[in-house]
């Protein structure tokens, strides 16, 4: 424990795709996990064994599409963008982590 940086709630990683998806466009995944260190002010840490089956539920679920390009450092990459569906799931998922937040801020507000 006491590590400065903290790992990704369960759940939450999708929701943190999507909406750096929707800011940004299309990105591919080294990209994508830099941004959302970035946001979190560096408090959170994403490899690669992280983002990528991120990624790849989210493509499966159809949220998010993939396409071959070429990076900035002229070398094949695939990149991410949001799909029709995935435009309308953000509001959904963002609704479900502002309750859940909510919820987790009555537990830490609570007197004993």
């Amino acid at each position: 424990m006491g590590e400065d940086r903290s790992d990704v709630l369960q759940g939450t990683l999708d929701l943190m795709v999507l909406k750096t998806l929707e800011t940004m466009g299309p990105q591919h995944g080294y990209g994508i996990a830099r941004r959302i260190e970035q946001v979190s002010g560096n408090s959170l840490v994403l490899n690669q064994g992280t983002i990528y089956p991120a990624l790849l539920r989210l493509q499966q679920r159809g949220w998010i599409k993939a396409e071959w390009g070429v990076s900035e450092s002229n070398r094949r990459a695939k990149y991410y963008s949001l799909s029709r569906i995935g435009r309308k799931r953000i509001e959904e998922e963002a609704k479900n982590w502002e309750r859940i937040a909510a919820t987790m801020a009555r537990f830490l507000t609570a007197s004993s």
